[in-house]
């Protein structure tokens, strides 16, 4: 039974809100028909919400009127405060208001409520009118503030009005909502009840922003944010469906689809280099040059990539914009701690793709492509590709600046000022440096999305390249793995915030925002040293025999090689080998031969040895007599059995 009364109430609000499509919006027009009721809703979708994200549109909440007595031509409007509370931190832009903060820890925001669905397309007095922003939100339009009378000269009996009963100036329709902590609250909202039959008053509650990082997410089912709403009125009324979901958390970012993958598209990984290899790109038409790999960044869900604005006004009630800003209200303003405007409703960027590479060797520099490829590394912009695109921007946390998005962003793009170096598709590739920290070995590249398709999974794609002059002998570039973090941006990584401020309401802090809790780190390539394994298939020391041992390092030639100073391992097997392995040569240095007994080495010793140098071109001799070569002597090269990088000399053994 419980159920199903849970069944009838859900479908008593569903149908409720069906029909406010076909209902007048607004004034009392007729004698009451019935009791003052209230349903709450959510207002058209319960969006996804990215696990990262720390400023999450949530779903609006929409509160549906009717029913009631008329009030008295002339008397005061009463009022009733709402409050939301949910399982999560609200992070609404904090903007100014005349009265500043509340309690001291409290602050109006840019969390709106509308009446009656001001500049909408639905049909009545409400959607007609104009936005009129109540300027005082620790009141609202309760004693003090801007107060609403019941019209009763000049206007339509029943209007709301606003500075007295006989005015004929519209009342405030939109309410600035004060944060704290997880819950906001929207003081003195007008309670006039709509009567008549046909008439319904809405409230509809937008631009409530969730740290979504605070929910528990993944898994089969997705996490939850949920708001509980409270109504304190001096009026009676009935409230129906107070708790509802606004938001399901998933992973942004797909785990799986978030990678390196190799220039073939074949699979992921990244490149294996060596330091007596140089590796190097070219801006001339006649070579050819191919990317170390391809940053690759996949939505986990078809609405985690966003735009800053999808359209020049977002300021009709209702409408889903598939964009981080949400609906704005630009009466509603201020400016951030590094001088951006700041305006209700208003992201600062679009969606911002993060790269942060780690141990990047001293003399190693990282390019990445300034706007993403399609998969034949073709620049997506000149082929009118019209999935999902992003630019590389100067910095995370750079706003685009003005009040309708983009304005700045060309300025802040970096597609306009570099060289284009040649890809394996013979076509022109704009790409940029990756600034490195000498100290810390790390950099970053970000890039914001310009245009996604909500209705597909998007994939993004930056080509990165590698080059270095190869050092060999001065242990240069320095071995080791180079590896990317990639995310969304701005992170508490970056440095422009905490994820104790990152995750709060803030006045100063760009929108959006997101935690590094769920990176995903990737290998870029591994530099390894140049090497060469030599086999000496017979090492004496035993019945007055004695075997000399040499390793040359010719990597000082005539053909270019790189020149590299390394050490040799010996490694030996058979009877009586050394207890204490391997034995590590001196460095040996380039064009120079280091030689030893084996009665020195491996006393006792018959059997095979194997020896390990870090350098390219390694080559041995072995010289086998007994003792001062009276009897018996002989000398063999020992066999190359591998040897690494790239070298001109083609013999190998």
């Amino acid at each position: 039974m419980p159920e199903f009364r849970k069944l009838i109430l859900a479908l008593a609000v569903v149908a409720l809100f069906a029909g406010l499509a076909s209902a007048q919006v607004g004034i009392p027009t007729g004698p009451s028909t019935g009791a003052f009721t209230c349903g709450v809703t959510n207002g058209a979708v319960t969006p996804t919400l990215r696990a990262e994200g720390y400023t999450e549109l949530a779903g609006d909440i929409v509160i549906i009127c009717s029913g009631g007595s008329q009030l008295t031509p002339g008397s005061i409007i009463p009022t009733a405060n709402i409050t939301l509370f949910l399982n999560t931190t609200v992070t609404s832009r904090l903007l100014p208001s005349p009265t500043g903060t509340i309690n001291g820890n409290a602050s109006a925001s840019e969390a709106l409520l509308l009446m009656d669905e001001p500049g909408s397309t639905l049909t009545g007095y409400g959607p007609a009118q104009t936005q009129n922003i109540c300027g005082n939100p620790s009141v609202g339009a309760g004693p003090g503030g801007c107060v609403e009378w019941v019209g009763q000269s000049g206007v339509t009996l029943g209007e709301p009005v606003s500075t007295s009963s006989t005015s004929t100036t519209p009342g405030a329709n939109v309410f600035q909502g004060v944060t704290s902590g997880n819950q906001v609250t929207f003081f003195g909202i007008p309670v006039q009840p709509p009567t008549s039959a046909g008439v319904t008053r809405v409230y509809r509650i937008t631009n409530l922003r969730v740290n979504a990082n605070g929910v528990t997410a993944g898994g089969a089912t997705p996490g939850s944010v949920t708001a509980s709403l409270s109504i304190n009125s001096s009026t009676s009324l009935a409230i129906t469906n107070s708790t509802l979901t606004i938001g399901f958390v998933e992973q942004g970012l797909s785990a799986t689809g978030t990678l390196l993958r190799n220039t073939a598209n074949t699979g992921s990984g990244g490149a294996t280099l060596a330091q007596c290899s140089s590796a190097s790109i070219t801006s001339t038409s006649s070579t050819s040059t191919s990317p170390t790999g391809v940053i690759q960044f996949q939505e986990n869900f078809a609405t985690a990539f966003k735009v800053r604005q999808s359209a020049a006004t977002q300021n009709v009630p209702g409408t889903i914009y598939n964009s981080e800003s949400g609906f704005i209200q630009t009466g509603i303003t201020g400016f951030s701690s590094i001088g951006s405007p700041l305006v209700a409703g208003l992201a600062d960027y679009g969606t911002r793709l993060k790269a942060t590479f780690n141990a990047v060797p001293s003399g190693v520099t990282l390019y990445v492509g300034t706007h993403d490829v399609i998969n034949d590394f073709n620049p997506a912009f000149a082929t009118g590709y019209t999935s999902a695109q992003a630019v590389l921007v100067v910095s995370e946390a750079a706003t685009d600046g003005g009040p309708n998005g983009g304005n700045n962003l060309a300025g802040l793009a970096l597609g306009g000022a570099t060289t284009n170096y040649v890809n394996s598709a013979a076509t022109n590739v704009p790409i940029a440096p990756v600034a490195i920290s000498a100290a810390t070995g790390s950099g970053i590249a970000v890039w914001e999305v310009i245009n996604t398709n909500p209705n597909q999974i998007d994939t993004i794609d930056f080509p990165l390249y590698i080059n270095y002059s190869a050092n060999a002998a001065a242990n240069a570039p320095t071995p080791g793995t180079i590896t990317v973090t990639l995310s969304f941006a701005p992170t508490p990584s970056g440095g422009a915030f905490t994820s104790t401020t990152g995750a709060a309401a803030s006045s100063t802090l760009t929108i959006p925002r997101f935690s590094d809790s769920l990176d995903i780190t990737k290998n870029v390539a591994t530099i390894g040293l140049c090497t060469t394994a030599l086999l000496y298939p017979y090492v004496i020391n035993v019945n007055g025999f004695d075997t000399g041992l040499a390793v040359a390092n010719t990597t000082t030639d005539p053909f270019g090689t790189s020149n590299q100073n390394g050490t040799c391992s010996f490694y030996f097997y058979g009877t009586a080998a050394p207890t204490t392995e391997p034995f590590v040569t001196p460095i040996v240095a380039t064009g120079t031969v280091y030689a030893n007994l084996a009665s020195t080495l491996a006393p006792g010793f018959d059997g095979y040895m194997i020896a390990t140098c870090n350098f390219q071109d390694a080559h041995g001799f072995a010289f086998v007599s007994d003792v001062g070569a009276r009897n018996l002597a002989m000398g063999y090269l020992p066999l190359i059995l591998t040897r690494s990088g790239t070298s001109p000399e083609a013999l190998n053994n």
